[in-house]
C-alpha cells in the first residue's frame, strides 16, 4: 500500500475543492435559467429519511409539512426529530430558542392533501416501486401546477415513476444520504423528461439546505450505489479466498476510508443488500461468479447492528464491531465446499482489488454519460461514502496511479479471477491513448 506525501495530499484536497465547485454547473443547463419559486415544502413519509429531510428544510428556515398516513408513524417521526434537536441542544451546538423555531416550521399531518400548496414535494417512503407509484399518482392529482415532484430513492427507475404522472417534466430524483439532516451529499437524478428549470431549481434548493449536489442520470443504483456493489462483491470474494472481514476492513481504513465494507454493511443493514441480491439474482449471467455470504447472513437473520449480529457481532448498546468466529467458520466451510483454495491475502491486494472494482465501474458510468465529468464521481465518494479526501476520490486516485497500470492490473485480474474483471472499454481506450479520466469529455 503506497503512502502519500504531504504534497500529494495537498494536490488531492485541491482537486476535491475544485470538483465540489464544478458540480453546480450542468453542461446543458444555462447558468441564467429562471428558477421556480420554492417557499414551502412537503415531505411524504415520516420515517428516518423523511424526518431527516424535513429537518434539513427546517434548518434552512423553510416551512415544511411532514405527511404520513399512519398517525403512530407520524408521531414516532416527530418524536425522532425532536430528540435529534434536543441532543444537539444538550451538546451546546444549538440553542433551545433555535430548536423551538425549527420545530415551529414543521407541520405534521396525516392528510395527503397537504401537498396542495407545496412548491416542492419530496416522497420518502419505503423503497418499493409499487408504493412509490401509488404515492406519485396521488401527487399528480393533488399537487399544484408547476410544483416539483421529487422521489427519494437510492436505485429505482425515475423514468418509471415520472411516467405514472401527467407531468413527467416536473419529476426529479433526490437521493439523500442517511442521516439526511447530517450527510452533505445529494444525488439529483435527472429523468429523460426532467425540465432544465427543475434541475436548476433543485440545485438551488440543495444550496439552501446545505447539501453538495451531483446531477446523475438514470441507471440501477445511480452512481454511488451502482459502484458500491462491485466493491462489496470483491470484498466478499477476498474473504472467501482467505482474508477475514476484519482483515479487509482494516486494510481499507488504513488506506484512509472512514469505514470498511463489512462494518458499513452492518451499519446500513445487511437486509438491504440481501434484498438487492435477491432482486438481481435472475439477471445474473449463467456461470458468473457471485458472493454467497450476504445470502447466508440474511437467511440467518443477521442484519447487522440492528439485530446485534451481521458480518460482526455487537454487544447491547455498543456499535463496536466484534469479529465473530461463527461467521469465520461458515466462510471456511463454504469455501471448502465450493472448492475455493484459501490463502494468505495481503493488505495491498485487498486495497487494489476493492479500489479497482470501484474505478472500473466508474469508468462505465462516465462513458455512459451518467455523470458530466469524472470529478463528479469523486465528489460522490468523498462526500457520501467516506472515501479519503486526501486521496482525491476513486477516479482521481486511478489517474495518479496511471491508467496504463490500472488497465494492465485489471487485465491480470481477469486472467486470474474471471470475466467479471473485464476492463471497462473507456479505461482500456484512455490507457492506450495515454490519457486520464480527468481528460475525458463525452461527445
Amino acid at each position: 500500500m503506497t503512502a502519500i506525501s504531504e504534497a500529494e495530499k495537498a494536490a488531492a484536497l485541491e482537486h476535491v475543492k475544485q470538483a465540489e465547485a464544478a458540480v453546480w454547473t450542468i453542461p446543458d443547463v444555462p447558468a441564467d435559467t429562471a428558477l421556480r419559486p420554492i417557499a414551502k415544502a412537503t415531505i411524504v413519509g415520516a420515517g428516518t429519511m423523511g424526518g431527516g429531510i424535513a429537518m434539513s428544510f427546517a434548518n434552512a428556515g423553510i416551512p415544511v409539512k411532514l405527511v404520513d398516513l399512519d398517525q403512530a408513524s407520524l408521531e414516532r417521526g416527530l418524536g425522532r426529530i425532536r430528540g435529534n434537536y434536543a441532543n444537539t441542544v444538550a451538546k451546546g451546538k444549538l440553542t433551545q430558542e433555535a430548536m423551538d423555531q425549527r420545530m415551529a416550521l414543521l407541520s405534521p399531518t396525516t392528510d395527503i392533501e397537504a401537498v396542495a400548496d407545496a412548491d416542492i414535494v419530496i416522497e420518502a417512503v419505503f423503497e418499493r416501486m409499487d408504493i412509490k407509484l401509488d404515492i406519485f399518482r396521488k401527487l399528480d392529482r393533488l399537487a399544484k401546477p408547476g410544483a416539483i415532484l421529487a422521489t427519494n430513492t437510492s436505485m429505482l427507475d425515475i423514468n418509471t415513476i415520472a411516467a405514472e404522472t401527467g407531468r413527467p417534466q416536473d419529476v426529479v430524483g433526490t437521493h439523500f444520504f442517511s442521516p439526511a439532516n447530517v450527510m452533505r451529499l445529494l444525488e439529483i437524478v435527472r429523468g429523460d423528461k426532467t425540465e432544465k428549470d427543475v434541475l436548476a431549481t433543485t440545485l438551488s434548493v440543495a444550496r439552501r439546505i446545505g447539501k453538495i449536489p451531483v446531477v446523475v442520470g438514470v441507471c440501477d443504483g445511480f452512481v454511488g450505489n451502482r459502484m458500491i456493489e462491485p466493491y462489496f462483491r470483491e470484498a466478499e470474494f477476498l474473504v472467501a479466498e482467505g482474508a477475514s472481514p476484519a482483515d479487509v476492513d482494516r486494510a481499507l481504513t488504513d488506506f484512509g476510508l472512514a469505514m470498511g465494507p463489512f462494518a458499513m454493511s452492518d451499519m446500513a443493514g445487511v437486509d438491504v443488500r440481501w434484498d438487492v441480491a435477491k432482486r438481481r439474482a435472475g439477471l445474473r449471467p449463467a456461470g458468473e461468479r457471485y458472493s454467497w455470504l450476504v445470502g447466508y447472513l440474511g437467511e440467518a437473520g443477521r442484519f447487522g447492528q440492528k439485530t446485534g449480529a451481521g458480518f460482526y457481532r455487537y454487544e447491547a448498546g455498543n456499535r463496536t464491531p466484534i469479529p465473530d468466529p461463527a461467521v469465520d467458520a461458515f466462510i471456511a466451510q463454504e469455501a471448502e465446499r465450493q472448492g475455493v483454495k484459501r490463502r494468505a491475502v495481503s493488505a495491498e491486494e485487498i486495497v487494489n482489488r476493492c479500489m479497482y472494482a470501484l474505478v472500473n465501474e466508474g469508468a462505465d458510468i462516465l462513458e455512459e454519460g451518467i455523470v458530466a465529468r469524472s470529478s463528479d464521481i469523486d465528489v460522490i465518494y468523498v462526500a457520501g461514502y467516506g472515501f479519503p479526501a486526501s486521496r482525491g476520490g476513486p477516479m482521481y486516485w486511478a489517474d495518479q496511479v496511471g491508467l496504463k497500470k490500472v488497465n494492465a492490473d485489471i487485465q491480470k485480474l481477469a486472467q486470474d479471477f474471471g470475466g467479471h474483471w473485464k476492463p471497462s472499454p473507456l479505461l482500456a481506450r484512455l490507457a492506450a491513448e495515454g490519457r486520464s479520466f480527468a481528460d475525458f469529455r463525452r461527445e
